[in-house]
């Protein structure tokens, strides 16, 4: 009896057990069957968004080609000394700004004043030299007219012939081009009649005609050749007889010895006097030169000069920054190139300061990076690998994008370019 009764009450816990189940089940399923609809509903309407938000992107994306690989660049010039000596005052430091023409070192002038004076007293001297010179030159009336008027005519002759034989040279090379034009088409018909002869397309006798006007032409080449070097020859000639008749005029010309040479000696005076004068200016310069001043605007960057230093012609002191004139070079990669076009709007964002700057595409470089390169790639040697290229571009920022001055070359920014 006690198993009868287990096992009825075993039954009864089944039997309840998948009935209170089915119930707490069915009010899920009224749940469900309610949010079905609206779930058909949304699904769609999310997708929608989804591609119409990812299409948009897209074409905003693709309106633009940025690079990380990018910097702020500028002109950096250097400030030397042009003259040797001691350095007396520095007036800037690193980091200073200054303008144009602001006096920036001294070097001792002492040696460049006393230079001076020394040139100015040399050019007082060779003025009264000159003067002297000038005073002394004899005024006589020249005692050789007959010989001077025929050795003058002697040249006139000798001038003229010398034209006439360079007119006959003109002419027989003029003959020898001819001459050398009408041997090429004789030989070139002579290898064409060659051709046409071995395919049995002409006769013999048009072949052999040929050939003897090769060799005709040949022989006026030749003639016409000796015929240019005997008209050189007399070109020769009459330039040597030029030259007699040039000295006998000049031979002839000698009777005023005293005068002509008193004339040199002023002429020499004279030259004295420019070369004394030319010295008082470079004195003049070298004194300015102890003075350096600022080329451009800018901000003063690697001193390297001190009080007391010797300096050399040529030796660096200094640079000077101009940060006015700044601009961004960007290596974009060369399939980024494609739409990229100078002129283009720029947005340059700059890490130090996180703030964007407005610039345009103002030219694109003449080759990659690598061919400037201290080693260029020798691609036709060795195993190729395929490596995209990285094209600089120069991006001018707008006028009045930094009135603070706050950008420096050398700082990383991010360029965007909206190439459609």
């Amino acid at each position: 009896m006690s198993q009868v009764k287990v096992t009825e009450i075993r039954t009864k816990a089944e039997v309840e057990e998948p009935l209170e189940a089915s119930r707490e089940v069915e009010p899920r399923r009224e749940l469900s069957s309610y949010r079905k609809p609206g779930l058909k509903i949304l699904v769609p309407i999310a997708a929608l968004v989804l591609v119409a938000a990812g299409a948009m992107l897209y074409h905003y994306y693709m309106q633009w080609e940025s690079t990380d690989d990018a910097q702020i660049d500028g002109y950096i010039n250097p400030v030397t000394s042009r003259i040797a000596g001691y350095i007396t005052r520095v007036y800037v430091d690193d980091n200073q700004y200054v303008k144009a023409g602001f006096l920036l070192a001294e070097i001792d002038p002492k040696d460049y004043q006393l230079a001076l004076d020394s040139a100015k007293a040399a050019l007082a001297n060779d003025q009264a030299s000159a003067v002297a010179s000038q005073v002394n030159v004899p005024i006589t009336s020249v005692s050789t007219t007959s010989q001077v008027r025929s050795a003058s005519a002697d040249v006139n002759n000798a001038q003229a012939g010398v034209s006439a034989a360079e007119k006959q040279l003109a002419a027989a090379q003029a003959f020898l081009e001819q001459a050398e034009a009408n041997n090429a088409k004789a030989q070139d018909d002579v290898r064409r009649y060659k051709l046409l002869v071995d395919k049995q397309e002409i006769s013999e006798q048009q072949y052999t005609q040929a050939v003897e006007t090769a060799k005709a032409a040949a022989a006026a080449v030749a003639a016409a050749r000796a015929s240019v070097q005997a008209v050189q020859d007399q070109v020769s000639q009459a330039r040597a007889r030029l030259a007699q008749a040039e000295a006998a005029l000049e031979a002839a010309r000698t009777g005023p010895e005293q005068v002509r040479i008193q004339r040199a000696r002023a002429q020499a005076a004279a030259a004295m006097v420019e070369k004394a004068r030319a010295a008082v200016g470079q004195a003049e310069l070298n004194l300015t030169y102890t003075r350096i001043v600022a080329p451009v605007d800018g901000v003063v960057a690697k001193r390297s000069v001190q009080p007391g230093q010797y300096v050399t012609p040529g030796q660096q002191l200094m640079a000077i920054v101009p940060l006015e004139n700044i601009w961004v070079t960007a290596n974009f990669k060369e399939t980024q190139l494609r739409q990229m076009r100078p002129g283009q709007p720029v947005k340059i964002h700059v890490d130090a300061y996180g703030r964007d700057y407005k610039g345009r595409v103002e030219s694109i470089a003449g080759g990659t990076g690598a061919v400037f390169s201290l080693l260029p790639p020798e691609n036709a040697t060795g195993n190729y690998v395929k490596i995209v290229q990285r094209v600089p571009v120069r991006i001018r920022f707008e006028t009045g994008q930094d009135p603070e001055h706050l950008l420096r070359p050398g700082m990383s920014v991010e360029p965007k370019v909206k190439v459609r």
